[in-house]
């Protein structure tokens, strides 16, 4: 059996109405799986007394439940209960957004991928769109795991795709990384990849509230010579309103029409994040080129039709530093040819 012998851990993050919704499917669907897990969840809602709380403690009291009263953001919930799982002696780690619903042997699936090579640090499932208005699963594909260009760019493998039959004998895929919407980790990489911030371990980059910082950690695997594979006998669902079609500059401005301006605002900080903290790698010509014409494209960009976002570098300014230290700390143990054969 996949995993014998090893304590595995799912954690999922939780926030009011926006996730009360998907619980009473969710939970469900965990508690149906062929694979024992420890649940934990880590409640973002701003009230101690919500509807999530409510809804877990009186239907699944076993859940570990953490409250903080405050909305911590994506990494910051996930690195409190990523360090919990490792000082309890856990092995593996299951990041998954309660949108989603499983196959019954999802997790049995996911850790028998990971358990295939010790050197794997994180492996990404496949993810099918699931229509929750009507409740019905569909074989629309959602991510496949991530991709990243010579732009430095990211997005989800195949997303938007009609997705194949599944087949018992599809072979595991390497991929540049993962999303943070489904993916087992190994938590000896985790560890291994991790920036000590003076007090505890960040495996997503806490200067990254939230958006993008499961491509961070994805390129921190790689770099520090760890193995992300993507499992396609392994599959979720996830209610996904609007997925991004095309790779035009003419689609990729178009596909911003389906994005809050938050959403915008932590997506332009967080680039630039990721983009300084990788910057002395010692990419090719052809790859630094065309990063920066494509952040100078974005620049101009937001000029003349989001200005807003140009506030975001005086933000990156106030936390250059912290960039900075975190760059120090990158274990750096692949050949960045090995990155670059990713980038498309």
């Amino acid at each position: 059996m996949p995993g014998e012998n090893k304590k595995i851990v799912l954690g999922f993050i939780a926030y009011g109405q926006a996730t009360a919704k998907y619980l009473p499917y969710f939970l469900p669907s965990l508690k149906a799986q062929t694979a024992d897990v420890q649940l934990v969840c880590a409640d973002n809602s701003l009230a101690g007394e919500n509807e999530n709380e409510k809804y877990i403690r009186e239907n699944f009291p076993e859940i570990k439940f953490i409250q903080s009263g405050k909305n911590l953001g994506f990494a910051k919930a996930y690195n409190l209960m990523i360090n919990g799982a490792i000082e309890e002696g856990a092995d593996y780690f299951i990041a998954v957004n309660p949108d989603m619903i499983f196959e019954a042997d999802f997790i049995e699936k996911i850790v028998m991928a990971i358990e295939t090579d010790k050197e794997i640090g994180a492996v990404a499932p496949k993810i099918l769109k699931w229509d929750f208005k009507n409740n019905i699963k569909t074989s629309l594909i959602d991510s496949c795991g991530l991709y990243i260009t010579k732009e430095h760019r990211f997005s989800d493998l195949r997303q938007g795709e009609d997705g194949e039959p599944q087949t018992p004998r599809q072979a595991y895929v390497p991929v540049f990384g993962f999303t943070g919407a489904a993916v087992i980790f190994n938590l000896a990489a985790l560890l291994d990849a991790a920036f000590f911030n003076g007090r505890y371990n960040e495996y997503f980059d806490e200067l990254m509230f939230m958006y993008k910082e499961d491509c961070d950690l994805s390129y921190r695997l790689r770099l520090a010579g760890w193995k992300i594979i993507f499992a396609p006998d392994a599959v979720a669902y996830h209610d996904r309103t609007a997925s991004p079609k095309g790779e035009s500059n003419l689609a990729i401005t178009l596909n911003r029409k389906n994005k809050s301006r938050q959403i915008k605002e932590w997506s332009f900080l967080n680039q630039w994040i990721l983009l300084i903290k990788y910057s002395r790698l010692p990419f090719s010509r052809r790859v630094r080129f065309r990063t920066g014409w494509y952040q100078f494209k974005s620049l101009a960009f937001a000029l003349f039709f989001e200005p807003y976002l140009l506030r975001q570098i005086a933000s990156l300014w106030k936390i250059r530093y912290k960039i900075f230290k975190r760059r120090g700390q990158l274990k750096i143990r692949t050949n960045i040819k090995e990155i670059e054969k990713f980038m498309l």
